[in-house]
């Protein structure tokens, strides 16, 4: 028997050692950590938007565009904020700047029999037009990932995408409820989806700026919409 699991370890070691010469990657799934609204829950305002919007905004995307009809709207019974996903492509964004921060949220989409490619998403650190944006994408049971738009030299724009820093497609399908939070700390964002960080971007060149939600075609609600200064 001991002779047969040496035989195993060195078959495994050598599996390991051709995969690395062969440059395959091996990552280990994220380690779970609660949210940080569960580990500590003082010092958060909960911004879930009036009935009327009222210290929210809408922007087109892109910023140049047109806006369609009025899609969002609050069911307070529920408390819930609702996108019908039928006014176009846009942007809710919160009227207030904020740096350093910790932005949590849950949502839903509504599932629609035989329908694919769900997409929304959220934003931190905006500026007021949305032109540059940092938003964490998620789709249906896949994404969760950072992208967007932060400053460049001399005026410009540097684009970034880390969906292939993802690896466990923690988001859940169409249908089921979901809990994702965004945190800024200087040029860090992070983002924890469901129980564990996905992904972190480092270059982030906006200090302060909008969070907020996207409409992009699909009926989603969103609930429990609090931030949390970090500063």
């Amino acid at each position: 028997m001991l002779n047969k699991l040496n035989q195993i370890r060195r078959a495994s070691a050598s599996a390991l050692l051709l995969a690395a010469s062969l440059g395959w990657g091996f990552q280990a799934a994220a380690a779970e950590t609660p949210s940080k609204l569960q580990s500590d829950p003082n010092g958060w305002e909960d911004i879930l938007p009036p009935t009327d919007l009222k210290g929210w905004y809408r922007v087109p995307v892109p910023p140049t565009g047109q806006l369609g009809r009025e899609q969002w709207h609050v069911d307070t019974s529920r408390k819930v904020l609702i996108c019908d996903g039928d006014g176009g492509h846009d942007m809710l964004l919160f009227n207030r700047g904020i740096g350093d921060a910790v932005f949590h949220f849950e949502f839903c989409y509504t599932k629609v029999e035989g329908k694919k490619g769900y997409n929304s998403g959220a934003y931190v650190r905006n500026s007021k037009d949305g032109a540059i944006w940092h938003q964490a994408q998620f789709g249906d049971a896949k994404d969760g990932f950072l992208f967007g738009q932060t400053p460049g030299p001399n005026n410009t724009k540097k684009f970034f995408n880390l969906n292939k820093q993802v690896t466990d497609m923690r988001i859940k399908p169409a249908g089921e409820w979901n809990t994702l939070e965004v945190t800024a700390v200087g040029k860090v964002l992070t983002l924890w989806v469901n129980g564990a960080v996905t992904c972190q971007f480092e270059e982030c060149n906006q200090e302060n700026g909008f969070l907020g939600l996207e409409g992009e075609g699909y009926r989603i609600e969103f609930r429990n919409l609090k931030v949390k200064p970090l500063r």
